[in-house]
């Protein structure tokens, strides 16, 4: 069916437009990096190759010499990467190159242009799976041919423009082969700050600088070195040199490793632009034997709440790629986590299945497992500014390790980090707030809200924070979800200082057994809204809030619900405090005892519940209705 495929020329979808043009028109500080990227992706080619011809030998259809080929053409201006890897079908090359409409590409030229006006930070090739389209950093023109093994050969060419062209062609040997046609400052102009991508030497280096440990040969077209003892030189005017090292970095003892090479092998492998935060190399004997190098980011991956996110540890077997994405080794909540583990135990004939049943595998994960949280606790403790950046970006993930699964409370609770009223700029953890709790003090309070701003004006906070006592500041959903879990910390309960009663001493008088009919008539004109009206013990300037009961949902988190889903049925017990010491209430009072029915007792308190949703940040029930109701308060006070 592909053979019958004319040449077509089409456009590309357009967010990739947008890529390609700022690829093309931007300034990168780092133009180089395209190599890192092709190179990486060849590799990656060959690694599928090669694991699907673990159950079907004819795939390699008898190539199984697997390697890389970096060759220029200084008469063309041409630099060429060929590999004999998996290839691609007609199909998968206008999928996979004709188009990036996948998610995440909105976001990436989101950031991209956020940063373009700073040149020193645009390093956010690889970050998104678009390193093919940094070739266009360096090339006028880019020609792709490709084959999948048993398919037809396949001819991609665009100059960047907005189209390309495509067609099937005959090629002999499955594999892809990109040729970049260099603009001109790349190809040795004299006078040119830029990189002479033509000579094989900067080729060499940059390849040694980024692609060294890639586990197939990268090999190279050098002139050959003359030997005076032969007699016709001319005969061999040329060698092929590999110009990568190939052993494998991970099995290199740790004190021959730099971090500059952890750190270049993990941007290469995972194609990333960023360095982690963390290494974590081991080689462990005993039992198992396994050696594993895995890598913390530092940063989130765009699309890591997607569907498209693909979490995991590559899995080898004596160096030999064996899985791809194996997420059976580390629990869900670190699937943040990136590196592979070698072990000559692991079959090369392994399945998901097997693994799911795989006692060596289990004790190799629960292993990572400590590992992983040691380093973090680490970092925690060593370098609190790098593990607070760090919390901002994976955070989430701990937090859902809590809630999700109980046993992971006690290994978890001294990591997380809050914001709280104390901690001004920075954050603070459990013990350290629990170490710095008042006198007296048996709970440690928390309250929910989308900002700082919006937490410290709630009025719930008042006598708290009258008391000295210091509140944790919870601006995720899951926040609520993971104290939920944890219930306690080192004997000291969760305490909402929006829900149920606070059992705090007030010294401002109370409202006395004569104010219970009030009470009960604002609840009867509320009764749709409300579940019931009480007189505050948590106020102390302000007139009016909103709690939620003790048990059951909270109102913040009811009000997230129904931003995910319209049809959310689970609702909070919602509970209107009016503070008895301030003025409004002897206002309403006087209303209440000169006559409990009058049209301006009703639009009294239904105004001061309104009031107590604009403060709570909750939307009116009926906005109308209430700028009616406030406009005839003003001309009566008038």
């Amino acid at each position: 069916m592909e053979a019958t495929k004319s040449r077509q020329t089409k456009e590309f979808q357009a967010e990739t437009k947008q890529l390609l043009d700022l690829m093309i028109n931007s300034i990168y500080t780092n133009r180089e990096i395209f190599l890192r990227e092709l190179i990486s992706n060849a590799s990656d080619a060959i690694d599928k190759i090669r694991f699907q011809s673990l159950t079907n030998v004819d795939i390699l259809e008898g190539d199984s010499d697997f390697a890389i080929w970096v060759d220029v053409d200084e008469a063309e201006h041409t630099l060429t990467i060929s590999d004999n890897g998996s290839g691609m079908t007609y199909d998968e090359v206008i999928e996979n190159i004709g188009t990036i409409a996948k998610s995440g590409t909105k976001l990436f030229l989101e950031n991209l242009q956020k940063q373009e006006s700073d040149k020193d930070n645009l390093e956010l090739i690889g970050k998104f799976g678009v390193g093919f389209y940094s070739a266009f950093m360096v090339a006028d023109t880019v020609t792709l041919i490709t084959r999948a093994p048993g398919a037809t050969g396949v001819k991609w060419e665009s100059s960047g423009d907005g189209t390309y062209t495509v067609e099937p062609i005959t090629k002999e040997k499955r594999g892809t082969t990109i040729i970049l046609k260099l603009k001109e400052e790349h190809c040795g102009k004299e006078n040119s700050e830029e990189l002479n991508f033509l000579n094989r030497y900067t080729l060499q280096n940059l390849i040694k600088k980024y692609s060294n440990y890639i586990r197939y040969p990268i090999k190279m077209k050098f002139p050959a070195s003359k030997d005076e003892k032969d007699e016709k030189p001319e005969t061999a005017a040329e060698e092929i040199k590999t110009v990568n090292s190939m052993q494998p970095l991970w099995m290199k003892p740790k004190n021959e490793i730099t971090t500059e090479e952890y750190h270049e092998f993990y941007k290469s492998l995972f194609h990333d632009w960023k360095e982690p935060v963390e290494v974590i190399h081991s080689k462990v004997e005993g039992m198992v034997e396994y050696t594993a190098l895995l890598f913390i980011p530092s940063h989130l991956p765009f699309d890591f709440y997607s569907r498209d996110f693909q979490p995991g540890i590559r899995l080898y077997s004596r160096n030999v790629f064996i899985m791809e994405h194996c997420s059976d080794l580390l629990p869900e909540y670190l699937r943040f986590v990136r590196g592979l583990v070698d072990s000559a135990d692991f079959s090369l004939n392994i399945s998901r299945e097997i693994l799911q049943h795989s006692r060596q595998l289990k004790l190799i994960g629960k292993n990572l497992e400590k590992s992983v949280l040691k380093t973090l606790e680490n970092l925690l403790e060593k370098d609190r500014s790098k593990y607070e950046n760090w919390w901002r970006e994976f955070g989430r993930s701990i937090k859902a390790g809590i809630y999700m699964d109980f046993q992971n409370k006690s290994k978890l609770q001294d990591l997380v980090l809050f914001y709280s009223s104390h901690s001004g700029e920075n954050m603070t953890t459990l013990k350290e707030y629990v170490g710095r709790m008042a006198e007296g003090q048996t709970e440690i309070y928390y309250v929910t809200g989308n900002d700082r701003s919006t937490v410290e004006s709630l009025p719930q906070l008042e006598l708290v924070r009258d008391q000295g006592y210091e509140i944790l500041y919870c601006f995720e959903p899951i926040d609520e979800f993971a104290i939920d879990a944890l219930s306690e910390y080192e004997g000291k309960k969760f305490r909402s200082v929006s829900k149920g009663e606070l059992d705090l001493k007030n010294t401002e008088k109370e409202a006395t057994k004569s104010d219970e009919p009030l009470f009960k008539a604002i609840k009867e004109i509320l009764k749709d809204k409300v579940a019931d009206v009480k007189p505050s013990h948590r106020l102390k300037s302000s007139p009016v809030c909103l709690v939620s009961g003790e048990n059951g949902i909270s109102i913040s988190m009811e009000h997230f619900l129904d931003e995910i889903n319209q049809q959310n049925t689970m609702k909070a017990t919602r509970i209107l405090e009016i503070n008895p010491n301030h003025e409004v209430f002897s206002v309403l009072k006087s209303h209440f005892e000169a006559d409990p029915n009058s049209p301006r007792f009703k639009d009294y308190c239904e105004l001061l519940y309104g009031q107590a949703l604009l403060m709570e940040g909750l939307r009116l029930d009926d906005p109308s209705g209430f700028a009616e109701k406030l406009s005839r308060l003003m001309v009566a006070a008038g």
